[in-house]
């Protein structure tokens, strides 16, 4: 029976299947932002985070134990120096996946999924829309004219006379 099992095995087995994460996750961090299927997305969001987490504080176990699931050097480093960094306020929710839709060959659904502070797009559209606090309109007003029919002479273009 598997009660209360809602682990996604992906078809793999559990070596198989740690590896795969493992790689991902390395090429997360590397690439900030990588494109699977949604399946394995929400499988390594699961993975990756506990381990991102370990990050924010930097003690040589968490290290060692970050170390021991990703077997890689130079991950390890960014992840403590580089990425350390950026999500040091941050409470959790240090990924985000978008959907991209389906898949031609096997129409499996696609997504991204990318670390959340090393987007510039969404980091500018978010600064502007914690600018823009008001509902009215910014438009500057129109230039105060003295004379408004002066004015309106300057502004239209000369026309040729007409002959009879």
């Amino acid at each position: 029976m598997r009660h209360n099992k809602k682990f996604n095995h992906l078809s793999r087995t559990k070596a198989h299947r740690d590896a795969l994460l493992a790689n991902m996750t390395i090429s997360l961090i590397f690439h900030k932002r990588i494109h699977t299927t949604l399946a394995k997305a929400k499988a390594l969001r699961v993975y990756a985070e506990p381990l991102i987490n370990r990050a924010k504080e930097d003690s040589m176990a968490n290290r060692r134990l970050v170390f021991s699931y990703l077997q890689n050097k130079e991950a390890v480093k960014i992840l403590f120096q580089e990425i350390a960094e950026k999500i040091a306020n941050r409470p959790g929710g240090y990924t985000r996946i978008l959907k991209t839709g389906n898949r031609l060959g096997d129409n499996a659904k696609t997504c991204f999924i990318e670390l959340v502070d090393y987007n510039e797009a969404m980091l500018k559209d978010n600064a502007q829309a914690k600018a823009k606090a008001t509902r009215r309109s910014r438009r500057k007003a129109a230039p105060a004219v003295e004379n408004p029919v002066a004015a309106a002479e300057a502004e239209a273009p000369e026309l040729p006379a007409a002959e009879n």
